[in-house]
């Protein structure tokens, strides 16, 4: 006889979790309980409920699985209070997660996907292309795990990892709902912010959901040109096209966009690239953040001096642009984004 598929039940939302415990005929508070232990303390297995009866737990284990991130790596900076994780998902798959400490909390960037189809010449994520989607349940499990480890509350959110969040649309939205709820950590929506790469129609599905969320903007260029040389994604839509869902998603939020811009030496870094840039942003509410390129072996890529990305901060500033160079933290375990997933992916390899 096929055996019945487990629902994933931390991908289950607040009402939808009430549902379910519902239909297998337990009371309300049961499912408040279960929430509390799944969103709140970040239980990983069913045993660990220890305010449910053990009748109950086996019911869920029989029809209920936890999808929960596995720590396979974690390297911790000696410069700063800076992980950076290595999870193991449930399919044997690898997502890298990354917690900064600031003034104002902890912060962590979660991965969306398993790599990454976006092509982008400067990023180690997209070398071995996307594998899959992650779960809603597969990016709570990254912030859940981590505060778990460290002992600390996630303050703030950034999805920048691996992957491309609007390419998965639906779990990000959710996981943003979720992550946000009340009934869960309740982390400000104003404290999470999203990073695309710039497909357009999400962003305007994204300016009419009005969630408060900040939306930055992988830019990384000046103009069509180069653009499309390094983000393929720009052939399809040109920064026109970009940057008219931009304005969209300001007006309909009234919040600040922040354009992330990767500085790579003798590609978009020339003084006459920030005037261009600065021209192009006139008149938005919003803020430029200047990354030096990190260190990919496969791409041939090399940072901007510092001196060099001061010049082209103070261009900006000229124009009218609001912009910061973004600080460096752990640089002793940074390893570029991807870089470790690769690792272990080719150590599997060795191995099997």
């Amino acid at each position: 006889m096929e055996q019945r598929k487990k629902i994933d039940i931390v991908s289950l939302n607040f009402e939808e979790l009430r549902a379910a415990v519902a239909a297998m005929g337990e009371p309300k508070f049961r499912a408040d309980q279960i929430y509390q232990w799944l969103h709140v303390r970040g239980a990983s297995d069913f045993s660990e409920m220890t305010n449910i009866s053990k009748a109950l737990r086996e019911k869920l284990n029989d029809n209920f699985v936890i999808f929960s991130c596995a720590i396979e790596k974690k390297l911790v900076s000696c410069y700063d209070d800076t992980v950076k994780y290595l999870f193991r998902l449930a399919d044997g798959e690898f997502v890298e997660t990354v917690v900064m400490k600031y003034k104002y909390g902890w912060s962590i960037c979660v991965s969306c996907q398993v790599g990454c189809k976006m092509r982008c010449a400067f990023c180690a994520s997209t070398l071995g292309g996307c594998v899959r989607n992650l779960r809603v349940s597969e990016i709570l499990g990254q912030v859940y795990a981590a505060g778990r480890d460290l002992g600390v509350r996630i303050s703030h959110i950034v999805m920048m990892g691996m992957g491309e969040p609007l390419d998965n649309y639906d779990n990000a939205v959710k996981f943003i709902s979720m992550v946000s709820d009340a009934h869960g950590l309740h982390i400000s929506a104003r404290n999470i912010s999203l990073s695309t790469c710039g497909i357009v129609p999400k962003i305007y599905e994204l300016a009419d959901l009005k969630s408060g969320i900040t939306l930055s903007v992988s830019l990384h260029a000046p103009n069509d040109e180069i653009r499309s040389r390094i983000m393929p994604v720009n052939k399809r839509w040109n920064m026109e096209a970009l940057l008219a869902a931009v304005r969209r998603y300001i007006a309909e939020t009234g919040r600040r966009v922040s354009f992330e811009y990767t500085m790579i030496r003798g590609v978009n870094d020339a003084p006459a690239h920030a005037r261009e840039l600065a021209a192009r942003l006139r008149g938005m509410l919003c803020h430029v953040n200047l990354i030096p390129v990190n260190t990919v072996r496969e791409t041939g890529l090399q940072a901007t001096h510092a001196p060099e990305v001061q010049k082209f901060k103070a261009a900006l500033e000229r124009g009218g642009i609001n912009v910061t160079v973004r600080r460096t933290l752990g640089a002793d375990i940074n390893a570029s984004c991807g870089q470790l997933r690769k690792s272990a992916k080719q150590t599997d390899a060795n191995e099997s």
